[in-house]
């Protein structure tokens, strides 16, 4: 079903929707920008159009570094801007499988290797170890473990990569802050819905499909109620979309073309959104993509993810020049 409201353009639109945070009231829908063309200028453009600033805050800038130089992360050179104009810290935790982000000092090479340092503070924040965070009435996790210095933060930027996923069918906004702040550990935790924190038993416990979606949902739960949701933002950059994470360090190449920039206050609204977008869009190459969400059920995160209260799947599209 298209989900798509309206299409709302004009500066009027903005700014009644720039206000402070909860701009939705309860049971309207959640807006989400879209600006066409993918510039360093544009990203800040559509975070300033969301009106809600966290400054004065300690920000961290949530994206993935990538696993190898052929993985489809973000440009540094796309996101220097944006992540400079907040003083933003990049932040990522290390993986639960063998590659070049099992351990700190990997991570941190890869990072390098990738441009990240050049532009930004890197913090893995797992490096230290892992802390555990409460999950309020979840499917399947009574807590969610996460890097140590999530702690350390007073604001985010998740900035993700919207792309295909080679397990949770499409990675976006609401993976980034499940899959991605959880420490190695805890990816393990989220993979297996609870069955066990040890990464050398993560691949004889892989839960079932939906089960670990709604893990990752679970996670999302207790990472948004920990910051705070007034204390989140959310950019989805839908650019080189693959159907494979940038967690592979040799994907797929993409079959379709660029979307562009989304972002939200409502990571639910905004993943809805992206995938919405490459369902309504003209390019035929979208066929392999739509494949591989739904052959991993992967809108099933969404419905999760809005029955535990994190988003609404209903929205209106903001778009700017």
């Amino acid at each position: 079903m298209n989900r798509f409201k309206s299409i709302i353009a004009g500066v009027a639109a903005l700014a009644s929707c720039a206000t402070a945070f909860a701009a939705e009231p309860a049971g309207q829908p959640a807006t989400v920008y879209h600006i066409k063309q993918i510039t360093p200028e544009n990203l800040v453009k559509i975070y300033r159009a969301l009106g809600h600033p966290l400054d004065g805050k300690n920000i961290a800038v949530k994206i993935s570094t990538g696993e190898s130089n052929k993985s489809n992360h973000l440009d540094p050179n796309l996101i220097k801007d944006l992540v400079q104009s907040v003083n933003g810290t990049l932040v990522e935790c290390n993986t639960a499988y063998n590659g070049n982000r099992i351990s700190t000092a990997d991570h941190l090479r890869t990072a390098k290797e990738h441009g990240y340092m050049d532009i930004a503070v890197v913090d893995i924040m797992d490096a230290e170890g892992d802390t555990i965070i409460p999950v309020k009435n979840g499917f399947h996790l009574p807590y969610d473990i996460v890097g140590k210095n999530f702690l350390n933060y007073d604001g985010m930027i998740v900035l993700s990569h919207f792309k295909g996923h080679q397990m949770g069918g499409f990675g976006g906004a609401l993976k980034n802050i499940s899959i991605g702040i959880g420490s190695s550990d805890g990816k393990t935790w989220i993979h297996t819905a609870g069955k066990t924190r040890d990464t050398k038993e993560i691949w004889s416990n892989i839960a079932e499909q939906d089960m670990f979606l709604e893990s990752m949902a679970d996670a999302c739960q207790a990472v948004t109620s920990k910051m705070g949701p007034e204390n989140m933002v959310y950019i989805n950059v839908a650019n080189r979309l693959s159907v494979d994470c940038d967690c592979n360090g040799n994907p797929e190449e993409p079959k379709m073309g660029d979307l562009g920039i989304y972002a939200s206050l409502d990571p639910v609204a905004l993943d809805r959104a992206c995938v919405d977008a490459v369902i309504n869009s003209d390019d035929h190459g979208k066929v392999h993509l739509i494949e591989r969400i739904n052959s991993r059920h992967g809108t099933h995160i969404l419905d999760s993810a809005e029955k535990l209260g994190i988003g609404s799947q209903q929205y209106v599209v903001v778009e700017l020049d």
